[in-house]
């Protein structure tokens, strides 16, 4: 089987070292970027407008899949098939409907979708070690899983369309719930006048060890939230594990009580930083403290 050429759309903290990984791993690449600057970083790979991707393969590494129906209208996708490509691959955390809504639109033009949202933030990115949940046909599957194995140690074919997408889903509200429970945690070590480092040790150790903690305890403990990923992409997903939960039937009440408070960290004003910024919301001064005992 032969190298298939592949494009990536968006070279954003996800994207530019998933294209990284794939030129390191010899697939011919072409990259598009709305900042060319960031995109010119990979020389000849980079093109001027995502019609002249003409990969076979085509990536997006864009924020939703709203992103990328505006990036590539009919025009754009019409050129794509005249020219060879064959899958496209969304790499964003969406709604089911929305990427099986995609994946009928792009059969128009030959395209299949393939739905493979990532896991393990841009640490796991840059290492290449990032964790793929799959929603594709087996031959598509098949198609595809050579140039995912390049950037990632897990990729699971979970079934269909569309299944990738809830199980990102399920998976983001382990780490948003991990997430907003680490800082009331740490908020509580720091009313106690206990070491938040020295609790995090503690943590690390016992039962109570995950890749939230290890990946967020120091940018809590810092109060520092460069972006790993965003609050504004926390509320989004949540919001779509939500409208899934509803129209299955499911609870999820903690998840809802999570997601109130990621909303409150938007409003305010911590969009754009990592979602660790939660834990800014969840230790204002709201509760009477106890009294000494």
């Amino acid at each position: 089987m032969s190298t298939p050429t592949v494009g990536v759309l968006g070279l954003g903290p996800m994207g530019a070292p998933v294209a990284g990984h794939l030129a390191r791993a010899g697939f011919p690449l072409r990259v598009w970027n709305r900042t060319r600057a960031k995109a010119a970083a990979f020389g000849a790979a980079a093109v001027g407008h995502p019609a002249q991707l003409c990969a076979e393969v085509v990536l997006s590494a864009l924020p939703d899949v709203d992103h990328f129906e505006r990036i590539a209208p009919d025009p754009v996708l019409d050129t794509w098939a005249g020219r060879g490509t064959t899958h496209v691959v969304v790499l964003s955390t969406t709604a089911p409907d929305k990427v099986r809504g995609l994946a009928v639109r792009l059969a128009r033009f030959g395209l299949a979708v393939v739905d493979a949202p990532m896991s393990g933030g841009d640490a796991g990115a840059r290492a290449g070690t990032l964790s793929l949940m799959v929603g594709a046909g087996d031959e598509d599957f098949a198609t595809v899983e050579p140039v995912l194995r390049t950037f990632s140690s897990t990729v699971e074919h979970l079934g269909p369309v569309g299944a990738g997408t809830a199980a990102k889903l399920c998976n983001q509200i382990v780490v948003a719930t991990t997430l907003v429970g680490l800082a009331e945690a740490l908020d509580l070590a720091r009313r106690a006048g206990l070491s938040g480092s020295q609790l995090v040790r503690v943590l690390e150790a016992g039962l109570a060890s995950s890749a939230v903690l290890e990946a967020k305890a120091a940018k809590i403990l810092q109060r520092e939230y460069g972006l790993g990923g965003s609050t504004d992409n926390q509320v989004k997903d949540l919001r779509y594990a939500l409208a899934l939960a509803d129209r299955l039937g499911a609870r999820l009440a903690q998840t809802r009580q999570t997601a109130a408070l990621f909303e409150a960290t938007v409003r305010n004003g911590l969009g754009a930083a990592d979602h660790s910024a939660v834990y800014e919301t969840v230790s204002e001064d709201r509760y009477p403290r106890a009294a000494p005992s």
